[in-house]
């Protein structure tokens, strides 16, 4: 129940279970199941959050991509960009770079595809404009920073920042993101951003936004930037295009980055659970479509459709009794050995491949700059049963239903949890005769 009292802890707890008991059904018999048990509705309290779309029409995003990746993108981009007054610019080609050889470095997009998508996105409330590369010799660095110059050329008296983002870069929560640029004055220059998660990468790419987490320019700077476009295209032997953005910054300002551990990149590996299950709420993922440890990903997009009832509580933990942390979205864990409270619930669990080491580094873990101090790995089964989010819907009446599960192992069953999240009662108004 939003309340607007309600502060969103690192984990909430709850003295009583989550479930009853479990119900064993043979589904190769019936997909119908009537429910032996069934819980009275628990009422969790979550910080009030205007349902409202947050007015972001200030910031204009840009990503450079391909028409099919961006078709790809729009269940993602629903989650985030509508109604918010922001708008999105697209530099889409057809396919990936081509070789070097090649007259041209890209096949360029279908103009009726292009006009096609771009249609079919705005009937969506996606506020987007699909354009060409500025030039049919950009290879990808120099397209992705050309985003800079169309997003300057189409500003607005109202406009003070924009981004330069990923086709997977995910925003979970647009008032906290406008929140947090709203700490920056744009008349000043200002680059906002995050350093990678892995230490190996700080240190070979340098002090930079890293592209996928999304970058912030605020207009000041922007406007240098556009003065000297051509230099820092000419200048520039990057095949990055966040390297470029950061080179073409440093040449001409004295503009340093202003690092968010908040904005994530992603650049570590496999098992991201100890990230998605920190408490934290990120204000962007990156790398979500694939990895993992099944190398499926994870599907934001489903995750993030809690929020529609109970706003900033995606990911958000409650613990109920002394053995289940339920992770909004993302997992229920239970913990055979010691219950939660043996857990140190402040630092993440390092579930992730360890990164490349940095010879001589005091960063151990390559972590710590940015999700350290961290916990060891638990093993699963005998130390932690993970439950992973399957599947989200929306069903009758606007609730959001969820489905954890956790498959058999060694001759077990499967075992299935769900949730299902609706708003609170509203109380009967009152009767104007009895007034």
């Amino acid at each position: 129940m939003p309340n607007p009292e309600a502060k969103r802890l690192s984990v909430t707890k709850h003295a009583g279970p989550l479930f009853p008991d479990f119900q064993t059904v043979d589904l190769t018999q019936d997909t119908k199941v009537q429910l032996k048990q069934c819980k009275d509705p628990l009422i969790l309290d979550v910080p009030e959050r205007s349902k409202r779309p947050t007015d972001a029409s200030h910031i204009i995003f840009g990503i450079s991509t391909t028409l099919t990746r961006l078709d790809d993108s729009i269940p993602s981009l629903l989650r985030w960009l509508p109604d918010t007054n922001a708008k999105l610019f697209v530099i889409a080609i057809k396919d990936d770079d081509v070789p070097d050889e090649s007259k041209d470095r890209f096949h360029p997009a279908d103009p009726k595809e292009m006009s096609e998508l771009q249609s079919r996105m705005r009937k969506l409330r996606l506020n987007v404009t699909i354009v060409h590369p500025l030039s049919k010799r950009d290879f990808f660095s120099q397209r992705y920073f050309s985003l800079v110059r169309v997003m300057y050329d189409h500003r607005e008296s109202n406009t003070k920042w924009i981004s330069l983002v990923d086709d997977d870069t995910f925003f979970l929560s647009m008032p906290a993101l406008v929140e947090m640029l709203a700490k920056f004055d744009p008349h000043e220059q200002h680059y906002v951003g995050a350093l990678s998660e892995d230490w190996w990468s700080v240190t070979r790419y340098g002090m930079m936004g890293f592209g996928g987490a999304g970058v912030f320019v605020s207009i000041a700077l922007a406007e240098i930037i556009n003065s000297k476009y051509e230099d820092c295209q000419d200048r520039s032997h990057t095949s990055a295009g966040d390297i470029r953005l950061r080179e073409c910054i440093s040449w001409h300002t004295r503009t340093k980055l202003t690092n968010i551990l908040d904005l994530h990149q992603i650049d570590i590996k496999n098992d991201l659970s100890g990230i998605y299950e920190s408490g934290r709420l990120p204000l962007s993922l990156h790398h979500w479509k694939g990895g993992g440890p099944d190398g499926e990903g994870y599907p934001l997009h489903m995750m993030h459709l809690v929020a529609d009832i109970c706003g900033d509580c995606i990911l958000q933990r409650w613990q109920f009794g002394n053995d289940m942390l339920l992770t909004n979205g993302f997992s229920i864990a239970t913990y055979p050995k010691g219950g939660v409270e043996a857990l140190d619930l402040e630092k993440m669990e390092e579930t992730w491949d360890h990164p490349s080491v940095v010879q001589d580094s005091v960063n151990t873990n390559g972590v710590d700059h940015s999700l350290g101090p961290v916990r060891p790995k638990l093993g699963l089964k005998e130390e932690k049963m993970q439950y992973r989010l399957l599947n989200s819907t929306v069903v009758d009446g606007g609730a959001v239903r969820q489905s954890y599960l956790r498959a058999g192992v060694d001759g077990e069953l499967d075992t299935l949890l769900e949730l299902v999240w609706m708003d609170p009662p509203q109380p009967p108004s009152p009767d104007p005769a009895q007034g």
